[in-house]
């Protein structure tokens, strides 16, 4: 028997210090990926005034008003206020994945005070011993402690599954960062394009209220003729309707920036309330191969992360295969007399136990389990899989859109000033009784859409820088990692 107690304690103490931890280890996978984004040369060869700091992009707009909205949107910012909160969750989470490994103790007390009643049989009996005493007390107090032992590191897998995710929630909060920070700037450059399109049909209505005092003062005279004036007329309502649904969007934008700021509607609507240009896009040199991205992207490494936590549980539902053992003991004192003899020698007690929990006839269950557990890793590496493709996506279509986008306004603004050459001629050819006034209005039609299409997209080409910054990591610092930084 001695032997055989010897041979299991040595076979305890060996397991827990081997630590060996059923199920398979964690290895990050690997994705095939170019070495170098499609629409990069494109990027690259643009003409660009400025270059860009990936740690501060929205700083190299140039715009004050915009790096102050990002800076307040990551302080008050109330998705980001949720993320934080999700990490004290999974913090808390991993305290306990952490105190599971170590032995827990616990203090316990009582006194209790019983008064017999001589009517029960037992009081009958006790009542007629000499001496007998209807009172009674009780005390004891005691110090307990218990250890389950990870023999095959079920707990420890189960840690590794908690840290897992605490590292995604910590990845979260940034990419909730950097998500309210390219909303933000995405928003308000929106919010410019709008303000732009409406200067440029409040002008448009303008000129065309000119044209109508033209075109009536030219009736009064006998030489234009009713229709003319009706013409005109019409002409400026249609500018005029522009006005309303441009204003309906700009309120729209408006609202939507004071909530990524985490404040009422309405409250910054007066600094904004001044007009200014589109931001002028950046340079993006220096962005880097798909293989920085997915370093750098905090969401993909928040589906990295969920992917191990998924890999550490199936050694957790693994373990359930094996006998669990624990340790418990009970160091205390106990007396049914008198306080005063609590903790004496003759009061004193003790208790230790080897405990051992099998689910020997229940492997079907185990089984299950594990099964579970190996699907839902595999859901998670397509997951991965996915949103590393989605992520690369991302930046293709926003390099594509930026260089596209920026050509076409390049495009536009020639066209605009052949148009706005165009318009003139028509006025002076019509104030000299060569063309009529549909052809004027007609100059005017287009030159309205001309201006229009090019400040649409010159609010889109801004819009893709953002999506571009965003879609490659920009705005925070990988540990570890050197700096992203252009010269």
């Amino acid at each position: 028997m001695i032997r055989l107690h010897r041979a299991l304690a040595l076979f305890l103490s060996v397991g827990a210090l081997t630590g060996c931890a059923v199920g398979p280890d964690y290895r990050r996978p690997e994705v095939a990926l170019s070495s170098a984004f499609l629409g990069q040369q494109s990027v690259d060869q643009r003409p660009v005034q400025r270059k860009t700091d990936l740690l501060v992009w929205w700083a190299a707009f140039d715009d004050p008003l915009l790096t102050r909205f990002v800076s307040l949107a990551l302080e008050q910012n109330l998705d980001i206020a949720q993320a934080a909160a999700r990490v004290a969750q999974s913090r808390a989470s991993l305290s306990a994945a952490d105190a599971a490994l170590l032995p827990a103790g616990n203090l316990s007390a009582n006194a209790a005070k019983a008064y017999q009643s001589v009517e029960t049989p037992l009081g009958q009996v006790l009542d007629a011993a000499p001496g007998f005493d209807r009172s009674g007390s009780s005390y004891e107090a005691n110090l307990g402690a218990s250890w389950e032992i990870d023999l095959f590191g079920g707990l420890r897998r189960g840690q590794e599954a908690a840290r897992a995710e605490y590292e995604a929630s910590e990845a979260g909060v940034v990419a909730t960062r950097l998500a309210a920070a390219a909303q933000t700037a995405d928003v308000y450059v929106t919010i410019r394009g709008l303000q732009a399109r409406i200067a440029i049909a409040e002008r448009q209505v303008e000129t065309r209220r000119r044209l109508l005092a033209l075109v009536r003062l030219q009736y009064q005279k006998g030489i234009a003729a009713e229709l003319q004036i009706n013409q005109a007329e019409g002409s400026l309502t249609q500018a005029e309707a522009q006005i309303p649904v441009l204003e309906t969007g700009l309120d729209a934008a408006m609202n939507a920036l004071d909530v990524l700021l985490g404040v009422q509607p309405g409250t910054y609507r007066r600094e904004l309330a001044e007009v200014m240009p589109v931001p002028v896009v950046p340079g993006l040199a220096g962005t880097g191969t798909p293989a920085d991205m997915i370093r750098r992207r905090p969401d993909l490494i928040v589906a990295e992360r969920r992917l191990a936590a998924a890999n550490a549980r199936i050694g957790a539902a693994v373990s359930e295969y094996y006998p669990k053992f624990s340790l418990a003991a009970l160091l205390g004192s106990a007396t049914a007399i008198a306080s005063g003899n609590l903790f004496t020698g003759a009061a004193s007690q003790a208790q230790g136990v080897l405990g051992l929990r099998w689910r020997l006839f229940d492997f079907g269950r185990v089984d299950a389990q594990i099964a579970a557990a190996r699907g839902q890793e595999a859901e998670a590496l397509a997951a991965y899989r996915l949103a590393v493709l989605r992520a690369a996506e991302e930046v293709e279509n926003a390099f594509s859109a930026l260089v596209k986008r920026e050509a076409q306004v390049g495009i536009l603004t020639r066209g605009e000033s052949s148009l706005a050459q165009a318009r003139e001629n028509s006025l002076s050819a019509y104030q000299g009784g060569v063309v009529s006034l549909i052809e004027v209005l007609d100059a005017d039609d287009k030159l309205l859409q001309m201006r229009d299409a090019k400040a649409q997209a010159q609010t889109e080409a801004a819009r893709a820088a953002v999506t571009s910054f965003r879609a490659l990591g920009g705005g925070w610092q990988p540990p570890g990692a050197e700096a992203v930084a252009v010269k």
